[in-house]
């Protein structure tokens, strides 16, 4: 009967977590995979044992009282201390177990990330990724992700941030693009082609660098396409819609096949750096560690990555 006691009132200070983090008692009931009758239920449950008030609530609006603030904090600390020893009495020399939340870019997940991920969880049974395909930025805790993989975004200082790759770029047009624009030899005359802009990562002005001299050129560039998908930039550049700066590994088939070209070989578009996000804890499961250790390992590995160059 104690131990059912103990259980419940992790789990009471698990809810008021989700609540908080997800924004409302809503949000919270989809993440946690039940109703929001019984997410309410918990909460008054804790603040009847509690004997305060911890939220307050109306129709458009949910804050913390300076009690449910306190609460809150020390709630964070009980569960990271509960994870710890959930990790340490099941699991046997460090095997992950439980769910791990991942968010990954669209065409990196879908392709270059799969067969790591599928040895992953070859090797450790115990273990089930939720495995999300998203470009946008992530909110860690609304969105209830335990770690993102983000390629070429701006890393918010509130996180914890690993560089794990670089993932170089190739300026490319399709043979039938070039048959009409068979004179261009400098930057500038880029500016005059038509592109399809991967608007991640540039828009309306793109910049290069030549691979010997160093000098940089800024160009303004007029996309007939923006699209935030590298395949859908990829596709269209075949199609010879316009000019496209993308991944290598996404075109480097593409290259060798003659169905696309290389444009300006002597200037370089500047790579992307391949970041491990996750936000600040107290504890990590071993779920997590492994997934980085794992992605430490094969990233640099992968076609089209290289290990980041060494900053002064």
């Amino acid at each position: 009967m104690v131990r059912t006691e103990r259980i419940d009132r992790v789990d009471l200070m698990r809810t008021l977590v989700r609540i908080v983090e997800a924004g409302s008692l809503s949000a919270a009931a989809r993440q946690l995979n039940t109703t929001q009758a019984t997410v309410s239920r918990r909460l008054q449950s804790l603040e009847t044992l509690l004997g305060v008030k911890l939220l307050l609530r109306t129709t458009h609006a949910m804050k913390l009282t300076d009690d449910g603030e306190r609460c809150y904090q020390h709630a964070r600390r009980v569960i990271d201390a509960w994870l710890a020893l959930e990790d340490e009495l099941s699991q046997t020399e460090d095997e992950p177990v439980g769910m791990l939340r991942v968010r990954a870019p669209h065409a990196f997940g879908q392709q270059q990330l799969l067969v790591p991920l599928t040895r992953f969880l070859e090797r450790y049974p115990q273990l089930t990724v939720e495995w999300m395909l998203n470009d946008k930025s992530v909110n860690f805790l609304s969105d209830n992700i335990d770690c993102a993989i983000r390629v070429g975004a701006e890393v918010d200082p509130a996180t914890v941030s690993v560089q794990l790759a670089e993932v170089p770029r190739t300026l490319v047009a399709a043979p039938a693009l070039l048959a009409r624009f068979p004179a261009v030899k400098t930057p500038q005359q880029l500016g005059e082609m038509p592109w399809v802009a991967l608007s991640s990562f540039y828009q309306h002005e793109i910049a290069i660098t030549h691979s010997l001299s160093g000098e940089q050129a800024r160009v303004a560039i007029a996309p007939r396409l923006y699209t935030d998908s590298l395949y859908a930039a990829r596709n269209t550049a075949l199609a010879g819609l316009g000019v496209a700066i993308v991944s290598s590994w996404a075109v480097e088939e593409d290259i060798q096949h003659g169905l696309l070209t290389p444009l300006l070989p002597e200037w370089q578009i500047a790579p992307l750096p391949v970041h491990l996000v996750y936000p600040w804890a107290r504890y990590y499961p071993a779920r997590l560690r492994m997934f980085l250790q794992l992605m430490r390992e094969v990233m640099p590995g992968l076609s089209g990555m290289r290990q980041p160059e060494s900053r002064a």
